[in-house]
């Protein structure tokens, strides 16, 4: 039987509450591996498993419960070991990682922001910001909307000024949300949105986090922020002492 694995924690973690059962059909009775001072939340896998709702909700609420009572290293959906004996080798192996980890996320969550532009809001924010734009704008509304090749270039203008506009915005509203955060990661950039950050922050400042969202969504009406969480700290189980490139930690 494989094992399914949820999240990694202290052995010293208190005890889950009786009965807690986590993912497949019949669910399964969650359970406890050792190894030192670390320990794996894990349940039998069921065959087949995919990241149906009801499976995804029941990763979600073992996490939940697990993590109300002390830091949890959130796995995410799917993470599936051959069985008890290789997850216990890794938490062995990966001891020091783990413990790392564990200090560094303890009390903390994860919130993703996600940016875009509005529309209309840009075109007409570009436009204002670029006299070139907007003289070769008016030169082809006087000669009742300009040549092919003239209708063609101020498209091709526009766009670009647009697309540089994507790349200044991703960066200030980086720079505008870092420091209210202990760390940032940068999700997959093939998302559709110009921005797609997940911020670490303190549990109990996270009133501050949101209210600095809150400010730059106002000062820039032309972008939509779209904010989820508090999460598990995904995005952030991985970093250690070695850190990949994307991820780094927010200024102090």
């Amino acid at each position: 039987m494989s094992t399914y694995v949820y999240g990694i924690t202290a052995r010293s973690h208190p005890a889950l509450p009786e009965g807690l059962t986590g993912v497949g059909e019949p669910a399964r009775p969650v359970r406890i591996l050792t190894q030192g001072d670390l320990a794996a939340v894990v349940s039998d896998a069921p065959e087949g498993l995919r990241p149906k709702r009801r499976d995804l909700l029941a990763h979600q609420t073992v996490l939940a419960e697990a993590g109300a009572a002390g830091c949890v290293l959130p796995m995410r959906f799917g993470n599936v070991a051959p069985g008890d004996d290789t997850v216990i080798q890794v938490l062995d192996e990966r001891a020091d990682h783990y413990r790392e980890r564990l200090a560094a996320l303890d009390g903390k969550v994860e919130y993703n922001v996600k940016a875009n532009h509005v529309e209309d809001a840009v075109l007409h924010l570009v436009m204002a910001e670029q006299s070139e734009l907007r003289a070769l704008a008016e030169a082809n509304r006087k000669a009742g909307g300009g040549s092919y090749d003239d209708k063609i270039r101020l498209g091709e203008m526009v766009a670009g000024a647009v697309k540089a506009r994507e790349a200044e915005d991703a960066a200030e509203v980086r720079r505008l949300l870092e420091p209210a955060a202990a760390a940032v990661s940068a999700g997959p950039q093939s998302t559709g949105w110009l921005l797609n950050l997940s911020f670490l922050v303190a549990r109990d400042g996270a009133g501050d986090f949101l209210e600095t969202v809150d400010r730059v969504r106002a000062d820039h009406p032309h972008l939509e922020l779209r904010l989820n969480g508090p999460l598990p700290p995904y995005s952030f189980v991985e970093p250690g002492p070695a850190e990949p490139a994307d991820v780094t930690a927010a200024a102090p």
